[in-house]
């Protein structure tokens, strides 16, 4: 395979996400099957200003498809914000001899390489992980499914002490503002009902719910996404339930960020896998400035200008399935 890139730089940046190592696993191996040399940059768009780079080999992510979390370490990094924060970056690069770049994030780690690409003239390829799947070009961010997971455990173990004690459980869950993984968790878990901020339906609708409720259900699970301006959504909705109904036990829980944590699903560690091998192998074909994604099965292909903007529509069917189920 002929190309000029001779060294490609892989970094994680923003939140992390389970799934990232296996993905960082998958870019190192592949490059060196292809003969091309690889570094790992420490701290995301941080450790690129700095100059925090380690060379990497096949040792290097030896035991490590199963670990949460991310081996290269990751941050945000308003500097990288700026003209002068992205010269230090790219002289770095230049002076390491890194001709491409492999970029795994979310949103903002793609606004950052978009205009970072373009800027420099650098090839970089994106792989999507984030635990909020709300990245267009993709049917699954590598994180999601194992976040999900992680929430379906946490209630299922809720529900004990729901049902034990007639509790009504109000259970709040990350998602930033679309509200992904509270709906399908929803369904997951058999909840009662949902309230996420993109589904246009207000805490009236809530009530409404929780009013035509089987009156002999030992117990209530309400999932709430949490609301990305100011927090503490599941706290308030849980103020107003016990105003409204003072005769319910209500309790509200926020699972907070071992949402992040934990050992990555199968089905991230298989896209995660796919999408580094594949990552590397666009690059050298002459690709560049997209994030890859799997649409029905296959690989696909988004410019990130295109892929970080959020999904605004949520899916009726989803919510008339937690309706119809919750009967």
């Amino acid at each position: 395979m002929k190309t000029e890139i001779k060294k490609i730089g892989v970094f994680t940046s923003g939140g992390d996400a389970p799934g990232m190592n296996a993905a960082i696993r998958a870019v190192v191996r592949t490059a060196l099957y292809h003969k091309v040399e690889v570094v790992g940059i420490m701290k995301g768009f941080e450790g690129m200003i700095s100059g925090e780079f380690m060379d990497m080999d096949m040792h290097s992510v030896a035991n490590t498809i199963h670990r949460g979390g991310t081996i290269l370490k990751t941050s945000r990094c308003p500097e990288f914000k700026t003209p002068e924060g992205r010269k230090k970056a790219y002289d770095n690069l230049k002076a390491a001899h890194i001709d491409a770049l492999i970029a795994i994030g979310g949103d903002g780690t793609f606004v950052g390489v978009d205009i970072f690409g373009k800027e420099y003239k650098m090839p970089i390829m994106g792989i999507p992980g984030t635990i909020d799947n709300d990245l267009y070009g993709t049917d699954f961010t590598i994180g999601y499914d194992t976040a999900i997971n992680t929430v379906v455990n946490a209630v299922d173990k809720i529900r004990d002490t729901a049902e034990s004690h007639d509790r009504l459980f109000i259970v709040e869950v990350m998602g930033r503002d679309n509200g992904l993984i509270a709906l399908r968790s929803a369904i997951g878990v058999g909840a009662d009902s949902v309230l996420i901020p993109d589904s246009k339906r207000d805490f009236d609708f809530l009530i409404k719910r929780l009013e035509m409720g089987r009156r002999y259900k030992s117990s209530k699970i309400i999932m709430v996404g949490e609301d990305e301006e100011d927090g503490g959504f599941g706290m308030r909705i849980g103020e107003m339930v016990r105003e409204k109904f003072p005769n319910y036990d209500t309790r509200v829980s926020v699972l907070g960020h071992l949402q992040r944590g934990g050992k990555p699903t199968c089905m991230d560690r298989v896209l995660a896998s796919r999408l580094g091998v594949s990552s590397v192998e666009q690059l050298l074909k002459g690709r560049k400035g997209e994030m890859l994604g799997l649409v029905h099965g296959n690989v696909a292909y988004t410019p990130f200008a295109a892929a970080v903007k959020h999904i605004e529509d949520i899916n009726d069917s989803m919510l008339k399935i937690v309706e119809i189920l919750s009967l």
